[in-house]
């Protein structure tokens, strides 16, 4: 059972869905576009999770411009670009599932603040898994 689910829409009714739930490698971050063609869903650690914390400030604070890609090896390896057409958006491709999922700009501020509080989360659950381990 996720111990975290958030719904994000923008003024424009899309919808972005983020949760946080314990997983064998410690912990999984879900963002999912139900409203999306396909319903894409992809899956990021606590590591990548900050990457892409990271990546959203980066991204605000180089447009008009481009930003480099970033990689994010860590339980779920995944590749975070910055897309210029047909809108802004950020661009998250699983590496192991090819699947991709488009951030649009209006969602980037919500997303950073429920990222702020879902990362805690993701780090207990994995220093919890680790813990239990460890006694085990």
């Amino acid at each position: 059972m996720p111990s975290r689910i958030r719904e994000l829409t923008d003024p424009f009714g899309l919808r972005l869905r983020i949760s946080v739930e314990p997983h064998p490698r410690g912990a999984m971050i879900a963002l999912e576009r139900h409203d999306a063609p396909g319903r894409p869903r992809v899956h990021l650690d606590s590591y990548g999770g900050e990457l892409l914390s990271g990546f959203i400030m980066a991204a605000r604070l180089a447009l008009p411009h481009p930003l480099p890609d970033e990689r994010c090896e860590g339980a779920f390896p995944s590749e975070l670009s910055l897309t210029h057409e047909p809108k802004v958006s950020i661009r998250i491709r699983q590496q192991s599932t090819g699947i991709s999922l488009e951030i649009p700009a209006p969602f980037w501020d919500k997303l950073y603040a429920e990222l702020c509080l879902v990362i805690p989360h993701a780090r207990e659950f994995t220093r919890n898994t680790f813990a239990k381990a460890l006694v085990h």
